[in-house]
């Protein structure tokens, strides 16, 4: 069958080589993809991923069995509904849907209403009361902007002061995006991964964990995502039928009871607080960096995967034994103000370690950079230490000028 891959970033290269270790896969598309993909996949990047009519267009014409979203951006836009409308099958959920992550007021509404543990929230249109909010709470407290930001709409501040400051600079001018003030949540954070269709759910064995925060030792401004690692060997089982049992199956529950009918994945940002696990966020799709560790990580046929899910059918998903770890290279200046067009050099002998999230090829081994997170190393081993140990050698060996680029030096540090 033929399959679209829709995204031109890590996530999505993460899909297109689950995907093309499928023995049902014939030719996959990507939209509009990137360089690196070409190995595996035919890239459009005349199109971008929020182009739903050139897109449907092309799925119809390429005779398009499934079609993977990755990115936020354009289920919410609609996507999913506009290729269903035209008889492809879509993993990524609709419109209504992907609220779960598009509004942050909307899903802490529906957490609060069937009781599903997260942090108290009150949200704010005012930037006046929700500073008295602040004031009143005082800190550590965690800011949010609502809508999509992508990962870098997040204050955890530990001061009132810090408080104060996210607030000026999330309540932009002319926008009417709420605010969301949280109660500050203190233990351990994990991300897992659950296919859901309806009521039905295919939680991921193993969980993996991510680092949020620019700098070492968990400092710095909020981003999308610095590096990750899969397994956490120290997140037992019982933690995974906590999370499913008491918030992913109760929410899936709650959005059909609702009126709704969601499809594809659920990412659950969880904490283990000493009240028990709690809900941080949802995402409507495939974390980044955590994708990457998970679907190299996954030895199920991923188009299996997608039928059992499709037809609500029980399924049990195969991981690997080994430890996945991945480290962000990032723009100087990422989140905020960066270059692009800096050269980049990766050995041919540790291409495939890498993937692709904002690079551009210009020939042999050379590269441009073209983003803010450029690629995420990774390194696979028996144990996480393994796996640490070659992602940061393979670091190492990634040519650029000066301090064009920077890294986290402690990926994965908690878990070894």
């Amino acid at each position: 069958m033929n399959v679209l891959v829709i995204g031109g970033g890590g996530r999505e290269h993460a899909l297109v080589k689950a995907l093309s270790r499928s023995k049902h896969t014939e030719k996959i598309h990507a939209v509009p993809g990137n360089d690196s993909m070409k190995k595996y996949a035919e890239i459009h990047n005349g199109i971008s991923d929020s182009d739903i009519e050139p897109i449907v267009e092309l799925a119809v014409k390429e005779n398009i069995t499934w079609t993977v979203i990755g990115p936020e951006a354009p289920l919410t836009a609609g996507l999913a509904d506009s290729l269903e409308a035209a008889g492809v099958k879509v993993f990524g959920p609709r419109k209504r849907e992907a609220q779960l992550e598009s509004s942050k007021t909307f899903a802490k509404n529906i957490m609060m209403k069937y009781g599903i543990p997260t942090a108290e929230y009150r949200a704010f249109t005012n930037l006046i009361e929700a500073s008295e909010y602040v004031k009143e709470q005082g800190a550590p407290i965690v800011i949010k902007k609502d809508g999509l930001a992508a990962g870098k709409g997040v204050a955890v501040a530990m001061t009132e002061d810090e408080a104060l400051d996210a607030l000026r600079e999330m309540f932009v001018e002319g926008e009417n995006n709420p605010v969301v003030i949280e109660e500050f949540l203190e233990g351990e954070e994990f991300s897992l991964m659950v296919l859901v269709n309806g009521e039905y759910t295919l939680p991921f064995d193993i969980v993996a964990q991510d680092h949020k925060r620019a700098f070492d030792g968990d400092t710095g401004p909020n981003t999308g995502g610095m590096g990750a690692y899969a397994p956490v060997t120290h997140i037992g089982h019982d933690v995974i039928d906590e999370a499913v049992e008491k918030i992913v199956q109760p929410t899936a529950d709650a959005m059909v009871k609702e009126g709704l009918d969601y499809f594809g994945v659920m990412y659950l940002g969880a904490i283990i607080t000493k009240d028990g696990v709690k809900t941080i966020e949802f995402n409507a799709r495939f974390g980044d960096p955590e994708a990457q560790v998970l679907l190299e990580l996954l030895e199920s046929d991923f188009i299996d995967v997608l039928e059992a899910v499709k037809n609500k059918e029980p399924y049990k998903l195969q991981f690997s034994s080994d430890s996945m770890l991945g480290v962000i290279m990032a723009s100087q200046g990422y989140p905020k103000d960066y270059d692009k067009g800096t050269q980049v050099v990766i050995p041919e002998s540790i291409e495939d370690e890498v993937f692709n999230s904002g690079l551009k090829h210009v020939t042999d081994d050379r590269y441009e950079t073209a983003g803010g997170r450029v690629m995420l190393v990774t390194g696979r081993g028996n144990t996480l230490e393994d796996a640490k140990q070659a992602a940061y050698k393979n670091t190492e060996q990634i040519e650029f000028n000066n301090d064009a680029l920077f890294y986290r030096n402690d990926i994965g540090e908690r878990g070894v």
